[in-house]
């Protein structure tokens, strides 16, 4: 397609309150002009298509209905929230999607006062909305909390923890569950959105605060009885009665693309004095456009594609995508080894875990959005003598923190963490970076921690892995494809805690860590042209570190440099402490360390982001030549 479509209605809408003044009956028509608009923009940069698309009608609701930006409109995750940036002011840079100084693939403060709160995380955005909303309370300003939350996300505990502390708030929090799976909803028709609306309505509200009132003069018991009896008769009827429970208002379900049903439904809540209340819906993944309705997973994520055809544009071959050599290999070593298992936390295909699934259906088990139960649930499997690798990647394995200390490392129990999209991500930006977890391990007594320089490497790892029962360990890799170097057929069981020199030097010393290795020997190159022979090491360990070959290089060069990709705190904090311990730097050795800056660098593409870090070859060969305190012409000088 080459030209944009028309959307005549969509154009006299740039913000929320534009939309306000349109009649309901022309909601649809926006609603088909705004699905019409997100998917040419997406076809143009790519990103998060089919959640978007299941959530038009109810986007255009939403704003339609409630009084956004003083109600704080928080969408889980993130992902889902495209239409919502065209209706909110952002419609002339939605074609900057996930773009390097455009807009976030997710919501995001700095963005727009119509994003209250950033989420990429999810399960976050009930204890969000309840804060808005206890805080508009206890300051006495209008303003609600209102949580739209998907089924999935639901499958994470913090959701219901602040469901559980939500009653407090009152009429203030509206949550608003995004049933797209159909993993909880029965069928939904005329008849449900019947209930919906006459449950949610100030008549029914009414009689039912009257008979709450006539009851309390009754016995505590009768009272309580009947209670009960309306909350079981209606959660009989409509499926609510675990939200009962935990003193929510349930209404619904009701049809998420039905603006007829919807409007009424969420109208009704706005002006009800009952709360907290959770509005279930039913939508439709990737509704609207065949090519993501009749796809297994709905165009969840996309590379650019022709609008017309639906048809992705295919990167162009070469090497495969690390997680699927984690994957593939991790099937292939269960084939003869029983004990090993996978675990995955709603990521299979993102980690590999899909590869071994099919190999092993029996050994893989995807928890869902639950990382805690994820990694405590790998070490009962461990502590029973099974070889569990937790594929999780690097920043969602931040939420299980405490289950990789307390239930893990304290414990010495072997349980194998495969850690996906380790260092940059490229378009999901600072959210989905993998940073921090060198750091948050090798901290960790009884850890191990590997990073893989290539996909032959990571191979190596993972069956190191697989063969290691002394305790816990970890490996991370990048998103993406490999580098093209061959897979051996025979795989090699890493001595723990040692590196391997790539190519022998006398002046300089590069010690890599992870995926800059071809940076590394890069800049070798280069610094070999002006004069300064270089060794460059693979570390291959965080931890136990190869101190033999550290203190050797330490004693034979004259700088040396650590390149990871990582935050502060990582490999070269932990070759600084061991090199001050034993003195190495007394003598005027010369040590830089090279990480990832102390900032959430934004999205942009991969190369750009690791030039923006200072992290590519060019940046190691300066901070070499600073080390020696001179440019590049002054390099016989330095050498004489």
């Amino acid at each position: 397609m080459t030209t944009r479509p028309k959307t005549p209605l969509l154009d006299t809408v740039a913000t929320p309150d534009d939309l306000r003044k349109l009649e309901k009956d022309q909601l649809r028509q926006l609603s088909d002009e705004l699905r019409a608009e997100m998917i040419d923009a997406v076809g143009t940069t790519g990103g998060h298509l089919g959640s978007g698309l299941g959530v038009v009608e109810l986007t255009t609701a939403i704003h339609y209905v409630f009084d956004t930006p003083t109600d704080k409109l928080v969408w889980d995750v993130g992902h889902q929230c495209y239409p919502h940036k065209i209706l909110t002011g952002r419609r002339d840079r939605i074609r900057t999607l996930r773009q390097g100084g455009g807009l976030s693939g997710f919501t995001k403060r700095a963005e727009s006062e119509y994003d209250p709160f950033g989420a990429a995380h999810s399960s976050t955005s009930i204890s969000a909305a309840l804060g808005f909303a206890m805080a508009n309370k206890m300051l006495g300003k209008p303003g609600r909390g209102i949580a739209v939350i998907g089924d999935g996300a639901m499958s994470a505990g913090m959701a219901y923890e602040a469901m559980n502390n939500a009653e407090q708030a009152g009429n203030r929090l509206v949550v608003i569950l995004n049933d797209n799976d159909m993993s909880i909803a029965p069928p939904v028709g005329g008849l449900s959105a019947y209930l919906a609306r006459t449950v949610s309505s100030s008549e029914y509200l009414g009689l039912r605060s009257l008979a709450s009132r006539i009851s309390k003069k009754l016995s505590r018991k009768v009272h309580d009885g009947l209670e009960k009896a309306e909350e079981y008769a209606r959660g009989m009827v409509t499926g609510g009665t675990l939200f009962e429970e935990l003193g929510f208002y349930y209404v619904g379900p009701i049809d998420g693309h039905n603006l007829d049903h919807l409007i009424p439904v969420l109208e009704n809540v706005r002006d009800s004095e009952q709360g907290p209340v959770l509005i279930h819906v039913v939508t439709q993944k990737g509704k609207g456009y065949a090519p993501a309705e009749n796809s297994a997973d709905k165009y969840h994520g996309v590379a650019k594609f022709d609008v017309v055809t639906g048809e992705q544009k295919k990167s162009t071959g070469g090497p495969p995508a690390y997680q699927n050599v984690f994957g593939e290999t991790l099937a292939k070593l269960a084939d003869s080894d029983p004990r090993i298992c996978a675990i995955t936390a709603a990521m299979p295909s993102g980690t590999g875990v899909d590869k071994f699934a099919k190999a092993h259906p029996d050994k893989a088990f995807d928890v869902g959005i639950a990382e805690q139960h994820g990694v405590t649930f790998a070490a009962g499997l461990a502590a029973e003598g099974m070889r569990p690798f937790a594929a999780i990647y690097s920043t969602f394995l931040q939420r299980a923190y405490d289950q990789v200390v307390h239930d893990v490392a304290i414990q010495n129990l072997p349980v194998r963490f495969a850690i996906d999209r380790a260092g940059l991500v490229g378009a999901d930006g600072c959210t989905h970076a993998g940073a921090f977890d060198i750091t948050y391990l090798a901290t960790l007594p009884n850890m191990v921690v590997m990073a893989a320089a290539d996909e032959a490497e990571l191979a190596h790892m993972t069956y190191t892995a697989a063969e290691y029962d002394d305790g816990p360990i970890a490996f991370r890799y990048p998103r993406g494809a490999g580098t093209g170097v061959e897979i051996p057929e025979q795989l090699e069981k890493l001595e723990i805690g040692k590196g391997r020199i790539v190519r022998e030097g006398s002046k300089v010393a590069i010690l890599s860590l992870g995926a800059r290795l071809e940076e590394a020997k890069k800049a070798a190159d280069q610094l070999e042209a002006k004069g300064l022979s270089t060794t460059v090491a693979d570390m291959r360990f965080a931890k136990p570190l190869d101190t033999q070959m550290i203190e050797k290089l330490m004693r034979s060069h004259d700088v040396v440099v650590t390149v990871e990709e990582g935050a502060v705190g990582g490999l070269g904090a932990h070759v600084l402490t061991f090199a001050s311990d034993e003195g190495l730097t007394d003598a005027g050795l010369k040590v830089r360390t090279m990480r990832l800056p102390d900032v959430f660098q934004d999205q942009d593409a991969p190369e750009k982001q690791y030039d923006e870090a200072g992290l590519n070859a060019p940046h190691i060969v300066d901070t070499v030549l600073s080390a020696l305190r001179h440019n590049s012409a002054g390099v016989e000088e330095a050498r004489a």
